[in-house]
Formats: structure tokens, sequence, C-alpha cells
């Protein structure tokens, strides 16, 4: 067996970077629990686009929701917990974000979830949701939030909302494109880094 290449002090470093990253916070009046690492994004609190996404959200209790792109779950958890009558489904491209959200609901005692891999919708099928719900990430192109746009319009129940943040600057393109494939657009806050948008599905 090879001789390490690392002291003692490197490896103990090494070892506690692999350890979760554990904190609390309140969502909506929620305490919650969360376990999170080192690659997820935002994994050592929550951060402000989400914060300011949940603060501004219509949420009923039987809402069906999705969240698109859920990390370790923070906003799937907690529409869980605002919709106990409703379903919440949390998907990710990440393996490794999905195993933390499932952690999570688990680590909180909440078992209204389902959270699985899919890149997109593409493993989400037809099934119908009341709300989506996603933090966009900022540096992706516009295609592919048509994609996500489009993917939710058939998905949405009739008076069905999708809500997104972004950052503030992609604001005007969110605006045109709830637009074109919703029909409306309502932007429901802007501050000064993020700004959240809302449309509903008619039906």
């Amino acid at each position: 067996m090879s001789k390490s290449r690392l002291d003692n002090q490197t490896r103990d470093y090494l070892a506690d970077l692999r350890r979760d990253i554990a904190f609390s916070d309140t969502l909506l009046g929620h305490p919650l629990q969360f376990r999170s690492t080192w690659g997820i994004f935002s994994p050592k609190g929550i951060d402000e686009g989400t914060r300011l996404l949940l603060d501004h959200m219509e949420i009923r209790d039987d809402d069906d929701t999705l969240d698109l792109g859920c990390g370790y779950g923070p906003i799937g958890l907690t529409l869980a917990r605002c919709a106990p009558k409703g379903i919440s489904v949390l998907v990710d491209k990440d393996f490794v974000a999905v195993d933390y959200a499932r952690k999570n609901a688990e680590l909180n005692g909440i078992d209204n979830v389902e959270a699985f891999l899919s890149n997109g919708f593409d493993q989400v099928g037809m099934r119908p949701f009341d709300l989506i719900v996603s933090n966009l990430p900022a540096k992706t192109g516009k295609e592919l939030y048509y994609l996500y746009f489009y993917d939710a319009l058939e998905r949405l129940n009739p008076g069905g909302r999708i809500y997104v943040v972004t950052i503030t600057g992609l604001r005007k393109f969110v605006a045109r494109a709830f637009d074109e494939v919703f029909g409306n657009y309502e932007k429901v806050k802007q501050g000064k880094t993020y700004t959240v948008a809302m449309a509903r599905y008619e039906g």
C-alpha cells in the first residue's frame, strides 16, 4: 500500500470539508433544518433570490407544486409545508442535489414530497400542477428558459401559476417571454439584485 501524499493536517481539513453542512432557518413561518454539501447552490444558507421568491408567492393549502431545479430543497420543502393537502415534487438534474433534498425531507418529517432526477421536465411526465416554481440559473441560455416555460404551460392546471426569480437584469426578457408563452405577466417584486415574476394559465 502506497504512503499517503497528504499530511495529517491536510487530511483532517479535507475530512472536515466532506462533512455535511448543517444549518436551520425559518421559511414562511416554518422552522426547517437543512443538510447540504459543497458543489450544491448556496450550500451554507438560504440565498437572497430564494427568500425573495418564497416571501412573495401565493400558496394554497391544497396546491400540487413543482420545484424545478430544487437543489437541496428549500423551496420545495417550504411548499410542502404550506400546502399539506397537496404533493410537492422536487426535481433537479444533479443527483447530489436530489439526494440531499430527499435527506432534508426525511430530516424534517415531510412526507407529501417526491424528489427525483430530471433534466427540466423530461422525467416529470404530463402530470398537472397548480404551482410551478423555479429559482432560474443566471448563466444559461434563454433557449433553456423557453423550454422550461413551454413545458410548464403544458402542465399547469387551469388557473395554475408559475413563479420564477431571476437576476434583475433578466426581468425584461422574462416579461416578454411570459407574455408570449402564457399571454400574461406580473412583476411580483423587484429587488436590487433579483426580481420575482408570475404568470397564470387561464385555461
